[in-house]
């Protein structure tokens, strides 16, 4: 089982599926690496010798930030709109959606589950 960014890739899908296991990394960018270093879709990920996977792993290592530092990154940009109290980081602050949806109803994965009036006598 290949190891890439820290993460073990499944072998037995091809290898532009189990590069998107890899948090940051979605399907058009695992099509782009794999165009770089010159390996096919098609190839499972089990097939890939050991000189393809680190030629893989360099490309993600120089031009993509991924993983821990990217979810870092995204950490840190919504803690900057709390501080900085900005409409999004009131929004985040107080668990709501942040990117405009409604909410009078639906919403209900930020939310929470809804809560009960009580029980009628």
């Amino acid at each position: 089982m290949p190891r890439i960014a820290g993460v073990d890739i499944p072998t037995d899908k091809r290898i532009i599926v189990s590069l998107t296991y890899i948090f940051g990394i979605g399907r058009t960018t695992s099509g782009k690496i794999l165009t770089e270093a010159g390996i096919g879709e098609s190839i499972r990920a089990g097939q890939l010798t050991d000189a393809q996977v680190a030629q893989i792993r360099r490309i993600i290592d120089s031009k993509f930030k991924v993983e821990g530092d990217l979810r870092k990154e995204t950490q840190m940009n919504i803690k900057r709109h709390m501080d900085l109290g900005t409409y999004r980081g009131l929004r985040h602050r107080r668990g709501l959606p942040v990117r405009g949806q409604r909410t009078h109803t639906n919403a209900r994965t930020r939310k929470g589950p809804r809560r009960g009036l009580g029980k009628k006598k």
